[in-house]
């Protein structure tokens, strides 16, 4: 079996870690409760119980069956079942690792939900576009061709479009295909590239870096309670976050915590990037000694930030694509009306 390739719906993870835990925290042992799951389990959930059990019966540990399933469990859920295990603490912390996985899913229904909308707007517009050039152009340039009468440029480029479509719709599909592919061939080889392109938008780069941030500070919450060290919970938290320069904060950091620094002032070395509310509680939690408490508010702050931010954003794309769209398409229309009026003011003359 190809354990490296199987994978989970989210639900299905959520269901697993939630059963596990709570048969757990009843005093079941963990063989009793594998065993239990399997014979309800369905799919690939039983496969990874099944390899699990297996596991388990070799004397292995959980966390070495959820490793041999990246694309279900990433590094960071590997390692703080591997930290939970060998403090004893697997049933509160499976626990915790099942609220920061819904906090994760809501975290991305809500960035998802916010451009259902738009991506709704312009399938409708490409929708209407390509069925004016389909439907309503041809029956126009034939009458008009019937007339022979002279056209306006927009009119001849609409006839243009359109005859290219239907005459040699062919070839035309042929070449959006190839555009499509080539377009995600060269995007996954310049992946970084086009990446760093649209982060650096003004309103994409300030909701990338909130979502950064969240995601960083609820990384290191879960794993700093599942009593990982913190450098090797700065390690895991980089592979969370989306931005080059994050990845780059959190590398100084670990560095600068190696060497006996503490993690706030790693964080200060990039001057401005790190916002002073989330220093102010990060400084807190060291003093305190608790650390993982303080990411945990940070966490909750900044997922507040990012569905502000995308209400803003949705507010300010939502009426702009309307115009354009607006725009374009009574500009279609006025090209088709324009020689319309133009054949009636001829025949109104004679």
């Amino acid at each position: 079996m190809k354990t490296n390739l199987l994978t989970l719906a989210t639900s299905e993870k959520i269901s697993l870690i939630s059963n596990l835990a709570t048969m757990l925290s009843a005093g079941i042992p963990i063989l009793e409760v594998v065993d239990s799951l399997i014979a309800d389990a369905k799919g690939n959930q039983r496969k990874v119980l099944e390899v699990l059990r297996a596991d388990l019966i070799g004397g292995n540990r959980i966390y070495t069956t959820l490793a041999k399933f990246p694309l279900v469990f990433d590094a960071v859920t590997v390692n703080v079942v591997r930290a939970a295990e060998e403090a004893g603490t697997l049933d509160v912390t499976l626990k915790d690792l099942k609220a920061t996985i819904l906090k994760e899913v809501e975290f991305s229904d809500k960035v998802k939900s916010a451009l259902i909308y738009p991506s709704f707007i312009v399938v409708v517009f490409f929708a209407v576009f390509f069925l004016i050039l389909l439907v309503v152009i041809p029956k126009i340039a034939e009458v008009f061709g019937r007339l022979r009468m002279e056209l306006p440029l927009p009119t001849r480029i609409l006839i243009f479009l359109s005859s290219i479509i239907i005459d040699h719709s062919v070839w035309v599909i042929t070449g959006l295909l190839v555009t499509l592919v080539g377009s995600f061939l060269l995007y996954r080889q310049k992946r970084a590239f086009f990446l760093r392109i649209l982060f650096s938008l003004p309103f994409i780069r300030t909701l990338v870096k909130e979502i950064d941030l969240t995601r960083f500070a609820r990384s290191m919450s879960l794993l700093l309670n599942a009593g990982i060290p913190i450098t090797t919970a700065l390690e895991l938290s980089r592979n969370v976050v989306i931005r080059h320069d994050t990845t780059h904060v959190i590398t100084v950091s670990r560095e600068m915590v190696l060497a006996g620094k503490p993690l706030s002032q790693g964080l200060r070395t990039e001057t401005g990037f790190i916002p002073a509310i989330m220093m102010k509680l990060i400084e807190a939690g060291e003093k305190t000694g608790s650390l993982d408490r303080a990411m945990q508010d940070i966490s909750e702050y900044y997922d507040y930030q990012v569905g502000t931010t995308l209400k803003a954003i949705t507010a300010l794309i939502e009426p702009t694509m309307l115009v354009v769209i607006g725009i374009v398409v009574g500009g279609m229309m006025l090209s088709i009306v324009t020689p319309i009026y133009g054949l009636i003011g001829q025949v109104g003359a004679r």
